[in-house]
């Protein structure tokens, strides 16, 4: 058999959440350099999560990828956030980290148990719903939009919560990077969402960072306020502060460590 070679340390984090089993997991890896893409895609498969995150420290910033247990992702602000977590809690930062990604220029502000994502914001248009996702959908939207995501608008929370995806339909459909945002206005909070992705291994994500890049531009115009509070509503479930401010999009959140260990390869 052949020898282990290499020992990486990996940490599990749940973002957008400061309870064990709540928020969204995900998996942290630091480098010293790149793997193969091969190689990272098949560590992100092992770790069955929705988002392994990877990063190389340099003088003043951090390189940062996000792998899915599919694809590589040009964006995931949960696994932004998990990173964010790690590199201030295990690498001793305390205030503002940098990272370069495939989506530009990141950064986020550690203040006490918040993380503050500075996303770029991405206004949803209206838009045609395709046939497959239609078919799938248990109720149907009241609006069809699309930024990187279709986003469906629908009356009410209720509807959000209550909504069941035909997989059999809804999988026939690529979609590449992006996936399907639900929201609605919320009962207790500004607004929520549920986000799902065709021909994923999974198919719902807990809670999406990402996703509220849209989210928060198109609830601050419905709202008339730039600053909201907002929670996606899936099984473990996450809150998420947010504020708008044009071309970025303010995401802040809570993040847990789960467990630390290694692996070899």
């Amino acid at each position: 058999m052949k020898p282990y070679e290499t020992e990486y340390k990996i940490y599990q984090v749940n973002a957008f959440s400061d309870t064990l089993f709540n928020g969204n997991p995900a998996c942290v890896v630091p480098l010293k350099e790149w793997l193969p893409d091969e190689l990272l895609l098949k560590i992100a498969k092992e770790n069955a999560v929705s988002e392994t995150a990877y990063f190389i420290e340099h003088k003043d910033y951090f390189h940062l990828r996000w792998f899915t247990p599919d694809i590589e992702m040009d964006l995931c602000g949960h696994a932004t956030l998990a990173t964010a977590h790690i590199i201030k809690s295990e690498l001793n930062y305390k205030d503002k980290i940098k990272f370069r990604s495939l989506s530009g220029d990141l950064s986020v502000h550690c203040k006490e148990d918040l993380y503050e994502l500075n996303l770029p914001s991405r206004k949803p248009e209206s838009a045609e719903l395709p046939n497959e996702i239609k078919l799938a959908l248990s109720i149907q939207p009241e609006y069809v939009l699309k930024s990187r995501d279709y986003f469906l608008v629908y009356n009410k929370e209720q509807d959000i919560k209550a909504l069941k995806i035909d997989r059999s339909s809804f999988d026939k459909i690529n979609l590449g990077y992006g996936g399907v945002i639900v929201t609605a206005q919320g009962d207790n909070v500004d607004f929520v969402s549920r986000f799902f992705t065709p021909q994923a291994t999974i198919l719902e994500d807990p809670v999406t960072g990402s996703a509220h890049c849209s989210l928060i531009p198109y609830w601050a115009a419905i709202l008339s306020k730039n600053e909201l509070i907002a929670h996606q509503c899936s099984e473990r479930g996450g809150t998420l502060y947010c504020e708008y401010k044009g071309k970025r999009s303010i995401i802040s959140g809570k993040a847990i460590t789960y467990s630390k260990g290694l692996f070899r390869i």
